[in-house]
């Protein structure tokens, strides 16, 4: 738990306030870090319409949540992806070993599926729900 909190606060720190300006990453290139990693358990836009894990949110629902930016700020401090996501220059708060294979991703590329996550909302909010992105 105490790991959780400092892996957090230095999320907090790299990035501000959870709910500063809107994403500067590239949207295509989320799309992509989304659909090669975060699809493993996550329905992501139209890529895997009828997969993921039952038990996990998908991104159009987070996407609509009013906590939206801070939790994908973060997600890689939130359980259970500290123990299968490494940021560089960001501790892990725990050495469990992976049920999957693990993956690095950067600060940068979290901009990126911010991009593509904001591409989501936006398509939602035209009236598309299949959240095809094509920036």
């Amino acid at each position: 738990m105490r790991g959780q909190v400092l892996s957090i606060l230095v999320a907090a720190v790299c990035w501000g306030s959870p709910h500063a300006a809107k994403a500067g990453g590239d949207a295509r290139m989320g799309r992509e870090i989304s659909e090669k990693h975060c699809s493993r358990c996550h329905v992501v836009g139209d890529y895997n319409r009828y997969g993921g894990i039952g038990s996990t949110p998908s991104f159009q629902l987070l996407a609509r949540r009013d906590d939206y930016l801070e939790r994908f700020r973060t997600f890689y401090a939130r359980r259970p992806h500290p123990v299968f996501t490494r940021v560089p220059g960001v501790p892990a708060w725990t050495d469990l070993p992976s049920p999957v294979t693990p993956f690095e991703i950067t600060l940068e590329q979290v901009e990126d599926i911010i991009a593509f996550i904001e591409a989501l909302r936006l398509k939602e909010k035209a009236g598309d729900s299949q959240g095809q992105v094509t920036p």
